[in-house]
């Protein structure tokens, strides 16, 4: 069917509820005036029945209507509420004349709700016997087509109200993220971490190496920045005595979109006193086996792009950056070759160089783009060069590296970690190496903070998106985030 062909169609049917929403009102019927209280969600009535024991469990349950099988005399419908869809039997000699005859002018996407005793069909399916029905809300647009669901990726996206109605799968995801948030929060606060706050709205941009999005305060006349990382505010309340601490909270980085980057993103980020980068990796371990056990019901997880199993309850492998370079490259010599030697290399390799890039930034890119994606299992890389993370502890036996881990599965970054940078003097020298001498790029109140004392502390970030990008076998970011970014439609919907 041509896309014109299917708007004429969509415009048609428009048309047509409308004329009904007309005739139940000049009847004296208002369907956005209707009341109705559920006694049960969809899933909770389901579970009430009791097997062998027919029309004994009452239940009111409301829904929008997804699927109709009229059947003359008796109807047999399905409506999607929060926790799934339940069957609807309407019989004609059990509501009455009038009301079946209105019961059949309901259209697909109409919320309804119903009263009704549970049985069993002959097919196995646990049913309300409907009593009693109301129109709660009429739908004046009809639901993209049930074979085809929505095609356009853009609209997948940009309609997501539609999707989850439609794609069972993609509905599924979002509620799973959802339940992963919850879970984390659980799992933390049962460990005495406490959940805060922090500004969105920072003055510096600082956390992270990340170009930021800019806005005025009208009231204060000056720009601020909304935040790049949750970092420095919750290392403050280390400071003031907060030993255990975590956010969830959006971050903003106005850089690019990718399958796996999206400029407003979700991060959890928790800090530990008295613990380091190693208490972090029992930490992080524990989190995903419960997230596995007590959300997912299993710790294997497919991962469609690999073809791999991920097993969350085998071995995590633990292996240091240097390590993986030197087996990448073949070259046991190659973090003291000079800068071109290494350009050259990676240029062999099929990589692109910047002519202004540092040594370490090329062993990035080998490592990002070589051997990231293929560390399927879960890998904790170890002991990263300090140019990467001004905020880490330099490690004691080679203080070339700091005391970090990313833990990479899947293929992607999913958990940095640190042992935290807590002397003030160290920390001011990082940062100006890392601002290359721009000082309004220097969070100077935080390097205050330190030097009123803040315990050793480990902490870690995860991203939330990738995370359950992971764990629901998502192949985009977008996938996972309910309304993500787009540019806004050309035209305008159309009355």
């Amino acid at each position: 069917m041509s896309e014109g062909a299917s708007q004429d169609i969509t415009h048609d049917q428009h048309a047509v509820r409308r004329k009904k929403l007309a005739d139940l009102r000049a009847a004296g019927f208002d369907p956005f005036r209707a009341e109705f209280e559920p006694t049960h969600f969809s899933a909770e009535a389901l579970k009430s029945y009791v097997d062998g024991e027919d029309n004994t469990v009452e239940v009111a349950v409301a829904g929008r209507l997804v699927t109709i099988r009229n059947m003359g005399k008796s109807q047999f419908v399905k409506i999607l509420d929060q926790e799934g869809i339940i069957q609807l039997y309407v019989r004609k000699d059990e509501i009455g004349d009038e009301a079946y005859a209105a019961f059949k002018k309901l259209d697909l996407g109409d919320f309804i709700g119903a009263r009704g005793k549970l049985f069993k069909t002959k097919t196995g399916e646990v049913t309300v016997r409907v009593a009693s029905y109301t129109l709660v809300s009429k739908a004046l647009r009809p639901l993209p087509e049930k074979w085809h669901g929505l095609s356009d990726p853009d609209k997948v996206y940009r309609q997501r109200y539609l999707d989850m109605i439609v794609n069972r799968e993609s509905r599924q995801r979002l509620l799973t993220r959802s339940k992963i948030v919850s879970h984390i929060r659980r799992f933390l606060e049962e460990r005495k971490f406490i959940e805060v706050e922090t500004p969105v709205l920072q003055s510096v941009a600082g956390g992270a190496a990340a170009r930021p999005f800019v806005t005025h305060h009208n009231t204060l006349d000056c720009d601020f920045v909304l935040r790049i990382s949750l970092e420095l505010y919750l290392k403050r309340l280390l400071v003031a005595g907060i030993d255990r601490v975590f956010e969830i909270g959006r971050n903003f980085r106005n850089e690019g979109i990718s399958p796996r980057h999206n400029p407003e993103f979700t991060m959890l980020e928790v800090y530990q006193a008295y613990s380091d980068y190693r208490g972090m990796m029992v930490l992080v371990k524990d989190l995903f086996l419960s997230l596995c056990r007590d959300v997912l019901g299993t710790t294997s997880v497919p991962h469609p792009a690999s073809g791999e199993t991920i097993d969350f309850a085998g071995e995590w492998r633990e292996v240091r950056y240097k390590d993986l370079i030197i087996e990448t490259t073949g070259d046991p010599d190659w973090f003291s070759r000079s800068k071109d030697e290494k350009a050259a290399k990676a240029d062999a390799m099929g990589l692109f160089v910047e002519k202004d890039w540092e040594d370490y930034e090329i062993t990035q890119e080998i490592f990002s783009k070589k051997i990231e994606p293929n560390l399927i299992q879960p890998t904790f890389v170890t002991h990263l060069p300090k140019e990467l993370c001004p905020l880490a502890k330099l490690n004691l036996e080679d203080p070339g590296v700091i005391d970090v881990f990313e833990l990479v599965i899947g293929g992607m970054e999913i958990a940095p970690a640190y042992s935290e940078q807590n002397d003030p003097d160290v920390q001011r020298a990082m940062f100006e190496a890392q601002a290359g001498g721009e000082a309004q790029k220097v969070d100077h109140d935080f390097r205050f903070a330190l030097e009123h004392g803040m315990p050793p502390a480990g902490g870690m970030g995860i991203g939330i998106d990738r995370l359950c990008m992971l764990l629901t076998g998502a192949e985009s970011i977008r996938d996972v985030i309910l309304f993500p970014q787009l540019r806004p439609e050309g035209k305008a919907v159309v009355d």
